[in-house]
């Protein structure tokens, strides 16, 4: 017998690593609604908070430039330099015009501890800071050290000064935009302006204070360098009377007195030892000859021709006596004259060497007294050049464009919380759909069991609005127009058609786990191929649970079990139900394993005896994933119809359950999608375009 579908169950699309786009967007596109009216929620509430619960602020600014030409009234030297403009001169600005030094000056100038905006404490404390104020004088004890009262609300106003100001350097440029923000237009103005002059006079202030500081120091440095000259002239001039130095010429002239002294001792040396070569070569001589000629004494001469004679002789010896005398004479004189000059020449020696160290001595203390003086006058000058610069001193900055009072407020900007509330309603609700479809592990559509199984869906059922299982029934049998008649009208048709020339005769019906639904559909089939004048018979296979009698009104206690042991016929324990208009063999209680009983040979001969006694056998088996016995029933049976409860049963349960039946070899004919909420697949975004439940079904069905 041919089958629905045949088969393993593989799934007809895998889970890949991508993301798919079209089923993505489609997700978005169901829950459409839920975004609309949640980016309609964002944008009223956005609406509120701008038009009416915001607070407006006025923004205004004040621009000042860093000047660095600065003007030379007089050509002097300043005690600071100028700022320069490289990028940490112009990072250290802005610093400074945020610190806290100034803004503190800018709070006092303004007092701004008195304004609620700045000065929080002036408002009422709100609840929140009442119980936080409780639990601060709880824990901390009585007489702990705080600070005053006044300096931490400066501080505090500080901060929020701070946090209402903003710095920022014109790249490229010299240029600094201060801005405030503050509720009142006025009041923002009025900050931008009194920071940027009391930058501006802060500069000063500094200049002068260097200026003066500078001052004071070159007086107590000029008063000690000008008593420190007139101790170093005063050495000099006492130095100048203790020495008997009179200049550097003076010693140059005594140094030429100890040259020709010298001169005159060699000279005489000389002479001296000449002399004595004389002498003592004159006092070696014995003849007259040898004296006259050792003398050289011309009247000598003119005797030694007649030194014969006695008078000659005499007068030759007293000649010689005499010159002998007088060159001794000249010899101890000379003598003399060498000793007094060598005495000369040391004392001549000795006063230079005395002079010249005081001259060292002076030409220090003058070079001292000359340093001091140089030291002295440079800072004169320098003091001089302070003092006069007091008076002319230019801040580095200058305001180039004054604080204008706004108009319009710059806060809140209500188009743009508007669009970012809308942006946001949407992402939000984007997710949360996005969240919800990802979340869902059931099945909402044919499509996607379809995609997941690999199976073919052969029927959509509603769901039922019953208060209990046997009204589902009655309202099918009251109602066979409605749209779950049809869709079990549908469910039958699919069965029957899946083989033309030999319609299945026993079908099973499953589930994968119970309250799925599938003894309704089983009920519901039996009702339907009943109505349409076939002999039909609903058997329970679900043996475990027996439910049966939460359907129908009947007394009976024995069944299938009875039968299939033997105790009783099955003519015996058959009933037949008004309601269904169809036999019923119900489950009842045994000894034996189901799974053991359904897999007896009886139980195919009964099947095989009941088939040419009935047009249509329709057995209710029980979950697949909880015992066995529907893949034992399977095996006796023409189609195997699974029922899946929409957006309940697990994908993986699903499959679970196929991979049962494929296990022993006969898969499942179809599925059929159970439960199917109207309301839910609209509030899903399926109802508007989805088969019968969407607005152009509805009126085929009367409900």
């Amino acid at each position: 017998m041919r089958r629905i579908a045949q088969g393993a169950t593989a799934p007809f699309s895998t889970e890949e690593d991508v993301i798919d786009m079209g089923a993505l967007f489609g997700a978005l596109w169901r829950g459409k609604v839920f975004i609309i009216l949640a980016f309609l929620l964002a944008v009223l509430i956005g609406g509120i908070y701008a038009y009416v619960l915001a607070t407006p602020l006025y923004r205004s600014t004040a621009v000042v430039m860093l000047n660095n030409r600065e003007e030379q009234v007089v050509d002097l030297g300043g005690v600071l330099g100028g700022l320069g403009s490289d990028r940490s001169v112009v990072n250290t600005e802005v610093e400074i015009l945020q610190s806290r030094i100034l803004l503190g000056k800018v709070v006092d100038k303004l007092n701004l501890t008195e304004d609620p905006e700045f000065n929080t404490a002036l408002l009422p404390p709100s609840p929140v800071a009442r119980v936080k104020s409780w639990i601060k004088s709880v824990i901390q004890p009585a007489g702990s050290d705080h600070a005053p009262i006044a300096d931490s609300e400066r501080t505090a106003t500080i901060s929020a000064l701070l946090a209402a100001l903003s710095v920022r350097n014109v790249p490229e440029s010299l240029v600094f935009e201060v801005t405030a923000e503050t509720t009142s237009p006025t009041k923002s103005a009025l900050i931008a302006d009194t920071l940027v002059d009391l930058y501006i006079l802060n500069q000063l202030e500094v200049k002068f204070e260097a200026t003066e500081q500078a001052t004071t120091w070159l007086t107590e440095r000029v008063t000690d360098l000008q008593i420190a000259l007139e101790n170093a002239e005063g050495a000099v001039t006492d130095f100048r009377a203790g020495t008997s130095l009179v200049s550097p010429e003076a010693l140059a002239g005594l140094e030429v007195q100890v040259k020709d002294t010298r001169d005159r001792i060699a000279d005489m040396t000389t002479s001296l030892g000449a002399s004595e070569t004389q002498l003592a070569a004159m006092q070696a001589t014995v003849t007259p000859q040898e004296q006259a000629e050792a003398t050289g004494d011309l009247q000598l001469q003119r005797l030694l021709p007649r030194i014969d004679e006695p008078d000659i002789a005499r007068a030759f010896e007293t000649r010689f006596t005499q010159i002998v005398t007088r060159r001794e004479t000249d010899i101890a004189r000379s003598r003399a004259q060498l000793v007094s000059l060598q005495d000369s020449l040391g004392t001549l020696e000795a006063q230079i060497e005395r002079q010249s160290q005081d001259l060292i001595t002076l030409q220090q203390l003058t070079r001292e007294a000359e340093a001091s003086r140089l030291l002295y006058e440079y800072f004169l000058a320098r003091l001089k050049e302070t003092s006069a610069q007091q008076g002319v001193q230019q801040a580095d900055s200058r305001s180039i464009s004054p604080a204008v009072i706004p108009s319009d407020p710059s806060a809140p900007r209500k188009s743009l919380i508007l669009a970012m509330a809308g942006i946001l309603g949407i992402a939000i609700s984007a997710a949360l759909v996005l969240f919800r479809e990802a979340r869902s592990n059931g099945f909402r559509t044919a499509e996607q069991l379809e995609n997941t199984t690999g199976k073919a869906t052969i029927g959509q059922i509603p769901l039922i609005k019953a208060s209990r299982r046997k009204d589902a029934i009655t309202y099918l049998k009251e109602r066979p127009s409605s749209a779950a008649a049809e869709a079990i009208r549908n469910l039958r048709t699919s069965v029957m058609l899946s083989n033309v020339d030999m319609p299945p005769k026993v079908i099973m019906t499953c589930s994968a786990l119970s309250g799925e639904g599938k003894t309704t559909v089983a009920l519901s089939l039996t009702l339907n191929f009943a109505t349409m004048g076939k002999k039909v018979l609903l058997i329970e296979g679900d043996i475990r649970r027996r439910v049966f009698g939460q359907y129908l009104n009947t007394a009976q206690k024995d069944g299938i079990v009875s039968v299939l042991t033997g105790a009783k016929s099955f003519d015996d324990v058959v009933i037949h139900d008004d309601l269904l208009e169809a036999d019923v063999l119900l489950g009842d209680k045994g000894q034996a394993n189901a799974a053991d009983i359904f897999s007896s040979e009886r139980f195919a001969k009964l099947l095989s005896d009941l088939r040419s006694r009935y047009d249509v056998i329709i057995v209710d088996s029980p979950p697949v994933l909880i015992v066995p016995d529907a893949r034992v029933i399977a095996q006796h049976v023409d189609a195997t119809v699974f029922v899946v409860r929409w957006d309940r049963t697990q994908k993986d349960q699903v499959l679970g359950a196929l991979r049962e039946f494929d296990s022993v070899g006969r898969p499942v004919s179809g599925l059929v999608l159970n439960q199917i909420s109207p309301t839910g697949m609209k509030r899903y975004g399926y109802g508007n375009n989805y088969g019968p439940y969407s607005a152009y079904g509805s009126k085929y069905y009367v409900n």
